[in-house]
């Protein structure tokens, strides 16, 4: 593999053996294995044994393991996500990963700063846990619909919150799993985001969006008419060509994992018709096939 920047995309981490096989013929070269809230009842040294078996197969990497949940309250569904998230480091390197990725979890309802006595509680350790075993976390920056003021499963969202986090726990293990779509929805430009955050982003997300900029002047960001759309990479309004020379200027050597089920047209039937499109259409972006240099 000559690319130093991967291109795969995300697959649920209970159905990992059955789901790659599938689709790594089209041509995914990494992928993030994602639980939602706990890892349930996953052999997870089972599950990271079969996973690199095909990962060795293939010439594919896991590039990070997913907990999705409410780390910071412990409550209802998200009874076992601080768990999860022990788990996934305790395993990751069974994976052949060095990186574990989720939500922070958030105060419910309550604004921003009320979370980070609890986030430094919980990520100080869990970043100490990390560190030891060689593993990188990372914050996905999804609003999950929450804004300063309330909301609930995660606090990184807003670059206010960012400088926050890092300075609660200042580890070097701790980063950003970022995206452009997530700071689009609150109409923020990602370009200069990424050139001011890049040595803090540990792990791409590929998502991007569509911006209404006719319905957001015309209406608001307040009214019942949407104004934006995640799309699948290659449908929306990001230039990647632009992120991945950002990236690759500031020697990022991690992958670009697609997200998907979010595109509001290559959805259901058509959903698999959209990752590809996206995986072709971001290998372009990254210059194409690789070609050795003479001799």
């Amino acid at each position: 593999m000559g690319h130093d920047i991967r291109i795969g995309t995300l697959v649920g981490g209970g159905d990992a053996v059955r789901v790659l096989p599938q689709i790594i013929p089209y041509g995914f070269e990494s992928f993030g294995l994602n639980f939602w809230q706990t890892t349930g009842n996953v052999d997870l040294v089972e599950t990271a044994k079969r996973v690199r078996e095909i990962a060795d197969e293939h010439d594919i990497v896991i590039s990070t393991l997913g907990i999705f949940g409410n780390p910071l309250t412990g409550t209802g569904k998200n009874a076992d996500t601080l768990a999860s998230w022990e788990r996934l480091i305790d395993a990751a390197e069974l994976f052949g990963t060095n990186m574990v990725n989720g939500f922070t979890g958030r105060i419910v309802d309550r604004p921003i700063e009320e979370s980070i006595p609890k986030f430094k509680e919980v990520f100080g350790e869990l970043a100490k846990r990390a560190a030891d075993r060689g593993v990188r976390i990372a914050f996905e920056n999804c609003d999950m619909n929450g804004d300063w003021w309330r909301g609930d499963w995660n606090i990184a969202h807003n670059p206010t919150a960012w400088e926050m986090m890092f300075d609660a726990v200042p580890a070097d293990n701790i980063g950003l799993e970022w995206e452009p779509c997530h700071q689009m929805v609150s109409l923020i430009d990602p370009i200069p985001q990424l050139r001011k955050w890049v040595d803090k982003i540990f792990h791409v997300h590929g998502k991007d969006a569509t911006i209404a900029w006719d319905i957001v002047k015309e209406y608001g960001v307040h009214g019942p008419k949407q104004y934006v759309w995640h799309r699948t990479p290659g449908f929306g309004d990001t230039n990647w060509s632009d992120i991945i020379t950002i990236l690759r200027q500031h020697g990022y050597k991690g992958t670009i994992d697609i997200e998907g089920w979010h595109d509001p047209v290559y959805r259901d039937e058509l959903e698999m018709t959209g990752q590809v499109h996206a995986l072709n259409y971001l290998k372009r972006c990254r210059g194409g096939d690789f070609v050795p240099n003479p001799k």
